[in-house]
């Protein structure tokens, strides 16, 4: 099989799946935070990052420079997700085949391409597809480091290494999958498929290899010298996120034991492809024994170290690991492709080439498989396509919220948002999708694009470094000589005034009544006219 083959085709399929409905579901939440932090300065993305979001800080200067050359659309957000996710399927294939042959590698790449939630997080405008793909480069330049070291190798693997750090502080639980297979390699030696080793008998004097102190080493220093480096890049950003942790998952409920159970299912965005996926890598587990080892241990430690850390600390969010799902990919892949090609070093004798026959049938087995998985997770892959929130039962359909104002604005109309304070974000979800009207000449109502005053605004959020606006003290006051007001609010709302709490619900309530009502999924948005 040529070598080009098992990360080539994995690549295209990603590309391809990744590609297909790139625009159809509209920016959650969580994107919207990316667009206001990518889409400011960068003097003001800087500070920001000392107020909030400190660990997504060096994504969002990623498609700072990105946003700044192909724009702010809902494609170009989403393409560099695409790209990495399909950068992450290659890299799985060529890990794949150095850890257990080609076809393995061929199977694992094509399975991970078709999973619903790798089109899930490909479309979408956050780090997951650059952690998995960073993910997968480390531990594709660790083998190599491991198997001929060299300082290039190791400096690669430290770059790597920082990277994955820069991209998610909690995808650092690989170093510890990491560390477990460095151990466990100064013993037996990289478990790759390459060219045999000399036995011990067979080598020079002076040679080294595994087992011998010099072997392991030079391997052991390389790596701690590699994470090292690697800690003392991330030591900025570990402390400032560490300050900001308490606010920023604030949102996070603590873990329990039935989360464990749930993840497969919420990593794949199916929980019959995550069955699936689950029982393909149990078995790939056991047939591959040794070589086994390295994705296994990528799988479970930074699951498990999460969960214990989560018990005492609200960490929890299960697409926080879906770096993990690339090497359950390669178990379940190894499993596929049947009966695994001797360790180069166990060879003997030179190993008879598998006749072309023999090696089609497991492969074309292999690809019947993920095919079957493909076709499960089709009704997935369409709903992944509809929505991007989080739970998908509650979609804020932000985009109709905006038609509604853009279709029956008129000039000198004021918008108020309830609430304002935490995570839903619908001031920047009316924003996003009003300025995007008013760059559609098919789309602009009778204002021509002009969009409603943000009346109750007294601080901005570039001038407050944050995400968040603050409002005026007195809403009264700031809603002074307005005669129409969209007030938007959260929820299906009946009565939309009197759901909305505090001085700005008195002041809404004693100045203007309701003239219209129109619900959205997950939003209502009503149209104040001043008490005459």
């Amino acid at each position: 099989m040529p070598g080009s083959v098992v990360w080539a085709v994995p690549l295209l399929v990603t590309l391809i799946a990744g590609c297909w409905g790139i625009s159809s579901a509209q920016p959650w939440r969580d994107e919207l935070a990316t667009w206001s932090a990518a889409t400011r300065p960068v003097g003001d993305l800087l500070r920001l990052t000392r107020t909030v979001d400190a660990a997504t800080g060096p994504y969002y200067l990623v498609v700072h420079g990105w946003t700044g050359v192909f724009g702010d659309s809902v494609a170009a957000l989403r393409l560099p997700s695409v790209l990495a996710m399909a950068g992450a399927a290659g890299l799985t294939g060529v890990l794949g085949r150095r850890l257990s042959g080609a076809p393995a590698g061929l199977l694992a790449g094509l399975l991970f391409a078709v999973l619903p939630g790798t089109s899930r997080y490909a479309q979408e405008a956050r780090p997951y597809a650059l952690v998995t793909l960073l993910a997968v480069l480390a531990t594709v330049l660790l083998v190599r480091a491991l198997d001929r070291p060299g300082r290039l190798r190791w400096a690669g693997y430290a770059a790597a290494v920082a990277g994955l750090g820069l991209a998610h502080l909690l995808a650092l639980g690989l170093l510890a999958a990491h560390a477990v297979a460095v151990l466990t390699f100064a013993a037996w030696g990289p478990p790759t498929t390459g060219p045999p080793r000399p036995a011990a008998a067979d080598r020079r004097p002076g040679t080294d290899g595994p087992g011998d102190g010099r072997w392991w080493g030079r391997r052991l220093r390389g790596w701690v010298l590699a994470v090292a480096t690697a800690v003392v890049v991330l030591v900025p950003l570990l402390v400032t996120a560490q300050r900001q942790r308490s606010h920023q998952l604030d949102w996070v409920a603590e873990a329990r034991l039935a989360d464990l159970a749930d993840l497969p299912g919420a990593l794949a965005q199916s929980g019959v492809v995550g069955g699936v996926l689950v029982g393909l890598a149990a078995l790939g587990a056991t047939r591959s024994g040794w070589r086994g080892l390295p994705p296994g241990l990528c799988v479970l430690l930074p699951v498990l170290l999460v969960f214990v850390a989560a018990l005492a600390v609200p960490l929890w969010v299960p697409r926080y690991l879906f770096f993990t799902v690339p090497f359950a990919c390669l178990l379940a892949g190894a499993a596929l492709a049947g009966p695994v090609p001797p360790a180069g070093r166990a060879r003997t004798r030179p190993a008879r080439t598998r006749p072309a026959r023999a090696l089609a049938r497991p492969v074309g087995a292999g690809l019947a498989v993920v095919a079957f998985t493909a076709l499960l997770g089709l009704p997935d892959q369409a709903a992944v396509r509809h929505s991007h929130g989080w739970p998908r039962s509650a979609t804020v359909d932000y985009r109709g919220a905006a038609a509604v104002i853009a279709a029956g604005q008129r000039p000198g109309d004021a918008v108020v948002y309830a609430p304002r304070d935490g995570w839903l974000f619908l001031d920047l979800g009316i924003d996003y999708h009003l300025r995007r009207m008013a760059a559609d000449p098919t789309a602009t109502g009778p204002t021509g694009g002009a969009r409603p005053r943000d009346v109750l605004v007294a601080e901005g959020r570039r001038d407050r470094a944050d995400l968040w606006v603050r409002e005026c003290d007195r809403p009264a006051g700031c809603l002074a000589g307005v005669d129409r007001v969209w007030l938007v609010i959260g929820g299906r709302r009946d009565d939309p005034l009197a759901a909305v709490p505090g001085d700005k619900g008195d002041a809404l309530r004693a100045g203007f009544t309701v003239e219209q009502v129109r619900p959205r999924p997950g939003v209502t948005v009503a149209l104040l006219v001043r008490r005459r």
